[in-house]
């Protein structure tokens, strides 16, 4: 039968803090001390009806408490003892003290975290599955330095934020507890007091990496580190991966609408591998990028509103499915990155946003710490725990999941203080300037780092404006992104094939203003899911014309694609020639396969991804201007445009002809005399054209064009043509 103590005066402070869940260090009361010459065990168990030591005493109840205590001197009592008690109900209940067992974080830690430097700060904080003394459990850490009590909360205590309070370790900011007997698949949350209102907020962890499916946002424990990865052989050749001079063409996917299931419901990431890696190895492609499948409690965001920087989405799987869908990819050549949104967060109550109950990821002033655009929130890129945190995401993804690249969203809005607001409603920098400095510093970290941790890893910049070197090295003055998204020459090129094919003479410049600058960064060309959304139409929607001339007009846009300078990306459906919008919440419209002009389409692509691949005049220098070189650019009034490729050894020619007409004996200078074969034409009767074109051309000693050779051509009608020069027999 369980006793009760009967304070003879008030209860001390410590222990009142104890009962009303406000102690910021439960482990100077909780668990067995040395008290006024006594040994004392206490423990702090709300519901409970009695309470005893395993193999020791039965422990009293304070009065008017759920404290219990007893003392222990005269037992025997191993260093992590079992409490055993029953609830109201009857019910018995045992665990091992978790208030026995000291700090778990080494300050050495801690001090990286602090200073901004704990590359692998996700294997310290979040919930880690722990061994400590013998004993399995979890350890649970978490950075609230607004808070006054931290607590853990799940199924294993009810959800009761009073059950396990957390060690605060002062100067980090940083609240811990290694609870025994929590395993892998525990659903997990923290619960918050903040220090200043008292006000009391239940949170995600911010490192969890596995929750719940949506709408549920628990966090649940994972045991990590036991993926047999099978691509060793790939990560080898990815460390001398030259990827400046090798092609890259890549496949930009939703995984949520690239295939559905027969219910309609999403595929898991196994099965999505087995189907999409095989079709991606056919098409001719050599990476796939992913819109974000970091945890993102919102469909319709495409995973840019971001809850869980280091979670694989629980849509499509667990953390080893996603492991086991870019084993697949490497082990069948296939590359991977990943979508990755460091510029802003998502205000949800639960997650990031005021998380100890004051501004600490986002800056407080709204004029620095909101996107009113986007109706999210801004990280404090000057803190040093904010910005560990987010380069901690970036290696979690490259290291653990073997990501070979990432692609930033919505770099310019990092940049810029005054992005997309009034004047008056943004905070200049210290020099008075408009520049985000410590938003600067980060990327130039982040790509630092990354490069030097993970050498052959990529990190792209979707970057819009004309912010100078973004694909330069930070000891230059750049940003030291790898590449950067030519959103110039898309806009460009788009705004031209919208034209109706009789004023696009007017409009040639836009064709050529890209060649002024096209080497001033490493380039990638996209036509991406940004593109096909939100009233722009789909790539076919975009061309003008009748049914002919839209695929025709297509066909040639890919075509002068693959043939430009800079790597590729093109996003899913567009090789579909899909006539509707992308719509994110049902698949692609495969049937469109059974129509010849689609599917003239799609074995257009494969066959241009074929030809950039095995012709090092289209890769090599894609970033240099010695791979490029006009033969005409000023044909406005025909609106053509014709160059060469080069590479080191030898060249191929490029001739496009914007207007449904056809140029018959259309003479081009040529530098060397030989014979040329047309090796690709986008007019083929094969991809749905008229097959007007050429098969072999004999160069002629006729000077043309400042060129000692010339070839008279037949330019097909809305269409592009590549030639080879023949080496001499």
């Amino acid at each position: 039968m369980n006793t009760t103590l009967s304070p003879a005066e008030p209860l001390p402070p410590a222990l009142e803090l104890i009962v009303q869940a406000r102690h910021h260090d439960p482990f100077s009361v909780l668990g067995r001390h040395h008290e006024q010459g006594r040994d004392i065990v206490r423990v702090f168990l709300p519901g409970a009806q009695s309470v005893r030591i395993e193999n020791g005493p039965e422990l009293q109840r304070i009065e008017g408490t759920d404290l219990f205590q007893a003392e222990v001197g005269d037992w025997d009592l191993p260093l992590h003892y079992t409490v055993i008690w029953n609830d109201k109900a009857g019910n018995t209940h045992r665990y091992v003290d978790p208030y026995t067992f000291m700090p778990q974080i080494p300050d050495f830690d801690l001090y990286l975290f602090g200073t901004g430097k704990h590359w692998h700060i996700y294997r310290v904080l979040g919930a880690q599955r722990r061994t400590v003394d013998g004993i399995d459990g979890t350890l649970f850490a978490v950075w609230a330095p607004n808070a006054e009590r931290v607590s853990v909360v799940g199924d294993f205590n009810a959800w009761d934020g009073r059950r396990h309070p957390m060690r605060c370790r002062y100067d980090a900011g940083v609240w811990e507890i290694f609870i025994p007997g929590i395993g892998a698949g525990e659903l997990y949350k923290f619960e918050i007091r903040n220090r200043r209102t008292g006000n009391v907020f239940v949170k995600t962890d911010p490192y969890g990496r596995f929750f719940e499916l949506r709408p549920k946002t628990a966090a649940i424990v994972v045991e990590e580190g036991g993926y047999p990865w099978g691509d060793r052989d790939w990560l080898q050749k990815r460390r001398q991966w030259d990827w400046q001079h090798t092609p890259m063409s890549i496949y930009e996917v939703h995984l949520g609408s690239w295939r559905r299931a027969e219910d309609g419901g999403f595929l898991d990431y196994r099965e999505l591998a087995r189907q999409l890696v095989p079709y991606v190895k056919e098409q001719g492609f050599t990476h796939i990028e992913l819109l974000p499948i970091t945890e993102h409690p919102l469909d319709a965001s495409w995973g840019y509103q971001t809850t869980g920087y280091y979670a694989p989405t629980s849509r499509f799987g667990k953390p080893d499915d996603f492991r086991w869908f870019v084993d697949h990819c490497h082990q069948n050549g296939i590359g991977v990155i990943l979508d990755w949104v460091p510029a802003h967060f998502p205000k949800d109550a639960w997650a990031l946003a005021w998380f100890d109950g004051e501004p600490l990821y986002e800056h407080a002033d709204p004029r620095r710490g909101e996107h009113r655009d986007w109706g999210t929130l801004i990280y404090d890129y000057g803190r040093n725990e904010v910005r560990n945190f987010l380069l901690g995401s970036a290696m979690y993804w490259l290291e653990e999941f073997h990501i070979d690249g990432l692609r930033v969203d919505a770099v310019a809005s990092m940049l810029y203080l005054d992005y997309s607001r009034e004047p008056g409603d943004w905070v200049p920098n210290q020099y008075g300037g408009n520049e985000n400095l410590e938003a600067i510093a980060f990327l130039r970290e982040l790509n630092s780092v990354t490069q030097e941790q993970h050498p052959g890893s990529v990190v792209i910049a979707e970057e819009s404006t004309a912010w100078p070197q973004v694909t330069r090295p930070p000891w230059v003055g750049g940003l030291g992104f790898a590449m950067k998204w030519n959103m110039g020459w898309m806009h460009d090129t788009l705004a031209y094939f919208q034209q109706d094919p009789i004023y696009r003479k007017y409009h040639h410049d836009q064709l050529t203003f890209g060649l002024l600058y096209a080497f001033t960064e490493n380039f990638v060309l996209p036509f991406s899911h940004d593109e096909v959304v939100h009233g722009k139409g789909s790539m076919l929607g975009k061309m003008p014309g009748d049914e002919w001339q839209r695929f025709a007009n297509l066909r040639l846009l890919y075509t002068y694609m693959l043939t430009y300078p800079g790597k590729k990306l093109l996003f899913m459906g567009n090789e579909l020639a899909q006539p509707a919008e992308w719509n994110f919440d049902t698949e692609l419209e495969w049937h469109l396969l059974q129509y010849p002009l689609h599917k003239g389409i799609q074995s257009l692509l494969a066959d241009l991804n074929r030809l950039y691949r095995s012709h090092p005049e289209l890769h090599r220098y894609d970033f240099e201007s010695q791979g490029f070189e006009w033969i005409d650019c000023h044909d406005s009034a025909q609106s053509t445009l014709s160059y060469l490729r080069k590479s080191d050894d030898d060249f191929l020619l490029v001739a496009l002809n914007f207007t449904p007409v056809p140029r018959y004996d259309y003479r081009l200078g040529v530098p060397e005399a030989g014979t040329y074969q047309e090796i690709f034409n986008s007019d083929s009767s094969y991809y749905g054209g008229s097959n007007v074109g050429n098969g072999w051309v004999e160069a002629e000693e006729i000077p043309w064009m400042g060129r000692p050779y010339s070839i008279s051509l037949t330019l097909p009608p809305l269409a592009g043509i590549v030639l080879c020069r023949q080496p001499e027999k």
